[in-house]
């Protein structure tokens, strides 16, 4: 995870200062977490939903990463669209996660020919320390690659 925290020092650094880090990426999926703290804050006493939105959009990309990563493939990513729900304040250890790695694979399978976009929804959904769904997010990603 190391290795994935300093990118994230490295090329996402409002991110990294919210507090925003990978605590698990493997074949599954991918877990983030971020805890609520003064400097996330919103003035409602919870997590600021635009860290919401870092960590949640960090689960789904790093997905994508990791697949091209182990295939060796060379790609343009972004995000296209989104969406998100909130159903409690987000106070405390959030744990984001996104379990749809068979998505993500099926899509590089179809990214073969010249000049193919595709595109891929994920979801990430936002879990506080006693389990409860505090938001989830939805993520259209555009994928193409390169040659």
């Amino acid at each position: 995870m190391f290795k994935y925290n300093l990118f994230l020092f490295k090329d996402l650094p409002s991110a990294w200062l919210c507090g925003v880090r990978v605590i698990k990426l493997d074949d599954q999926g991918c877990h983030v977490k971020v805890k609520h703290n003064w400097f996330n804050s919103n003035p409602f006493k919870s997590l600021y939903w635009a860290v919401q939105g870092m960590a949640s959009e960090l689960a789904t990309g790093m997905l994508i990463i990791n697949v091209k990563e182990s295939l060796g493939y060379d790609i343009s990513m972004l995000v296209t669209a989104n969406s998100s729900k909130f159903y409690k304040k987000a106070r405390g250890k959030i744990i984001f996660r996104c379990d749809e790695m068979d998505k993500v694979k099926e899509v590089f399978s179809n990214l073969n020919s010249k000049n193919q976009t595709d595109l891929l929804k994920l979801k990430s959904k936002g879990y506080d320390s006693e389990g409860d769904l505090v938001s989830e997010f939805t993520y259209e990603w555009s994928l193409k690659r390169k040659f």
